[in-house]
Order: C-alpha cells, then structure tokens, then sequence
C-alpha cells in the first residue's frame, strides 16, 4: 500500500542527501544526488535544477523517475515514484526554492554561482518503505517522542496558543516589554530557546539586533547586512526562509567565523554554532519591514511549515505592535556607580567608542553625543524626543524615523557597556540623562586613529 505523501513531509527538509534515478530515452540510466526536493503539495513535489542538466534531459525524454528519500529522525528510507509534468521559472513557488538557494549561496560567499534555473514540478505516483533499511527496533527506539507544547494539527491547541500570545502583545504597554514578551512566550509555548528580534538601521540596508533570549551574550547592536545568510535573506525577499542544516550548509560552520568578521567586527552576533534548524520570518507592515524574528534549535528538523506558518501570524501581530508602540517608551531603574568614563567620537565614521571599546554608530551615536555634549557644556540633563527629530544634524528621516527603537538600542548599549551613564525615560515623548560618573568627551576623525595613536 502506497504511503501518503503527507506523513513524510520531514524527509524533504534538506537534512539527508536523495538520491534520483531517471533514464534516457534509449534506456541509459543516470543516478546523482538531490540536495532540493521541495514538498508541493499531497500529490506534488519539486526538484531544484541547478546543474542537473542530464536529469533534466532524461526527464524530458521519459518523464518517470524513482527518488530515495530518508527521515533525518527515524533515518528510515522510503522510495518515490515520479512522473515529471511541468517546469517553472517564476512564481510562489519558483520564488520560495530560490530564496533558499539564494540564501544558502550568500552565507556561504557563493552568490550568483548557485542559481536556481527551475522547479520542475513531478506528480508522486507512488510511496513505499524500503524494507530491511535499518535494524529492527529496540524498545528504546519506540519510546514515545517528547511532545511540542503546543500539539499540531490540534485546532484548540493553535487556537489557544495564538490566544495567549496575541493577548500578552496586545498588553505590551511599551516596545521594551513588547520584545521580552515576545521572546519569553515564545520559549514557554515552542520551547524555543534561541530566538533574536532585528529591526532596520539606519542605512537602510542592514538589520540590527535589538533583543535576543537563550544566548551566551546578547549581541545587541550586533548588524546583519540584507541578504546575508538566512536572516538578511528573509529581510531583502520579506518573506519567512526556513532551512535546516542539510549538506547544502554542513560547510556553514566552517565558515561561520569569516561570516561573522564579514557583518561586523564592532559587536559579535548570537548565534548557535551547532544549530541544526532555523526560521527567519520578516515582521512587515502592508509591504514595509519592520523587523525580522529569528529563531534556531540544536534539533533537526525542530522548526516545520507548521511553525512557519503560525509564527509567521504572530510575525504580522509583532509587526503591528512595533508601529502602535513606536512612541512609547519605558523607565529604567536606577543604579548608582562612581567611575571615569571616557568617550570618544570618530567624526568620519559617525562612532562613538567608550574607554577605547566600540559603543555604538550612526544616529544613536549622534543622539548620544548630542545629550553628553549638552551635559558637559550646559549641565543639561533632560531632553526630548521632539528636540531630537528638529535637529537636522541627527539625520533622522521625515516620516518613519523609528526614533523610539534607536533610544532603545542606545539604552541597551549604555547598559552593556557603561551602566553608570544611562537614558532614563521622564514621560511621554522626554527623557534624562543620568550620569554618575566623571565624563571627558573627545573628538577625533576616524577611528584608524586608534591604530595610529
């Protein structure tokens, strides 16, 4: 009896290698591997031709073909019959296969060598398990598997879950609390443990991370350029990429440290070096970006169509919030400390360093040396959102300056790296700066200084 389809959709998550046999017209066989099978539909799959130009051409010739896939779980084997109906080079799903591919090629410095040229579209004609594939199982191989928190396919369960997620968003009273709450119910319903929020910087083409839960450090500050690797790939395409680490990324690792150099070297970004799933959905408003929501598991096949589909709702629910909550702000409690702090702005490359250690750049660098400067010449403590946005040296934009998520990230940066000088909100719309520490401000042009000093 033929095996439906739907019950092995994890067999086509890019963990394990397939194996594709096709033949030719005159009966010559050809057999090569598959890194891409993608899971249409019931009935449906679709092979990624990159290179496969003598499968391609068998299949034109004679459409049938026998495919191996395997469970990156159980590690069981089951054989697929094909029969090749159709090719596409644009579309939904044209569009999907290649982000991946995209995505993939750009963490891995090969962009613009792999290419995805179709999705050729095959009818599933039959399933079976390959007999004898494994040993027969041991008790402890049929003990049951730990159970998700929130049970699939089980409607009261999703619905329940969405609840209390989309109620705990909805109270956010402040875009700090919105980010904690986030990440925090979502490790309590997925047992994700590992997830990062990026937003937009000020370039307009690089992501910067503004809160993560579950790492060694918090890399806030940390930039992700778009297009670069899973993240900044679901940023530039703003659609959700899901990847497991399969043979098309096993040599992710070993370049995960150059990747890092590549984003930035002024503060680390968090990451699992052993990640074995990843999700990155984009946080849109109509056709705005608004963030990006991330989230890895040491797990193989940890993170499903199914969690891509519902986190993607929550994704549209986080997005809005961002934007209702754009104006408020929240008070950080205070804390006393006696020190010397000496910061310095490097004019050319719009960065401020703080005891010869990077801080922060762009606009929050701009906002900060604004407020210090304030302080050190008049003794000025108290500042307001509106002053901020009159002043054109900022270089804040007319219309979405996301002015509120940029005080965040300083505030954050300032209590990571110096917590005796802090931006404490005031009221609506108006901050202070709390300083309990002697301060020296010192201008130089770049900071190749650094090196030359």
């Amino acid at each position: 009896m033929s095996i439906p389809l739907d019950r092995i959709v994890q067999c086509f998550h890019g963990v394990v290698p397939n194996v594709i046999a096709t033949c030719s017209a005159g009966g010559l066989p050809n057999i090569t591997y598959v890194s891409e099978l993608h899971y249409v539909d019931a009935n449906h799959v679709a092979l990624s031709c990159q290179f496969f130009n003598k499968t391609a051409k068998n299949l034109r010739e004679n459409p049938y073909a026998r495919v191996e896939v395997y469970d990156p779980l159980t590690f069981e084997a089951y054989r697929l019959k094909l029969r090749f109906e159709r090719s596409e080079t644009d579309g939904p799903l044209f569009d999907t296969m290649s982000g991946r591919i995209d995505a993939i090629a750009a963490q891995t410095g090969m962009a613009g060598v792999f290419r995805l040229r179709s999705a050729d579209i095959c009818e599933v004609l039959d399933v079976q398990a390959v007999p004898g594939f494994l040993r027969p199982p041991t008790p402890e191989d049929l003990a049951a598997p730990i159970a998700l928190s929130v049970p699939r396919n089980d409607p009261v369960g999703e619905l329940r879950s969405l609840q209390i997620i989309s109620d705990r968003i909805n109270r956010a009273s402040d875009l700090e609390e919105l980010l904690a709450t986030t990440l925090e119910t979502l490790g309590a319903l997925f047992g994700f443990d590992h997830t990062i929020i990026l937003i937009p910087d000020d370039t307009g083409d690089r992501l910067v991370t503004l809160a993560s839960r579950g790492y060694a450090h918090d890399g806030v500050g940390a930039v992700v350029p778009f297009g670069v690797g899973v993240i900044g790939a679901a940023a530039r395409q703003k659609r959700p990429l899901r990847m497991e680490v399969g043979t098309e990324l096993r040599y992710r690792r070993a370049i995960r440290r150059t990747l890092r150099d590549a984003v930035t070297s002024e503060v680390p970004i968090c990451g699992l070096p052993d990640a074995e799933s990843e999700l990155a959905v984009p946080l849109l408003v109509g056709c705005q970006l608004v963030g990006v929501l991330a989230v890895e598991s040491r797990r193989p096949a940890a993170l499903t169509q199914w969690h891509e589909a519902f986190i993607s709702i929550v994704g549209n629910q986080i997005a809005t919030a961002i934007e209702r909550l754009s104006n408020v702000e929240t008070e950080e409690p205070a804390e006393q400390r006696t020190t010397a702090r000496s910061f310095c702005l490097y004019k050319n490359d719009d960065c401020i360093f703080v005891d010869g250690e990077y801080l922060i750049r762009n606009v929050p660098a701009k906002i900060l040396w604004k407020v210090l400067s304030a302080y050190r010449r008049e003794g000025r403590t108290d500042f307001s959102n509106r002053e901020l946005r009159l002043d054109p040296s900022l270089g804040l934009p007319p219309i979405k300056d996301n002015l509120e998520s940029r005080l965040i990230l300083l505030r954050r940066r300032l209590n990571d790296k110096c917590p005796d000088v802090r931006i404490v909100s005031s009221g609506r719309g108006k901050f202070t700066l709390v300083v309990s520490s002697a301060i020296t401000l010192t201008e130089r042009s770049s900071a190749s200084d650094l090196v030359n000093s």
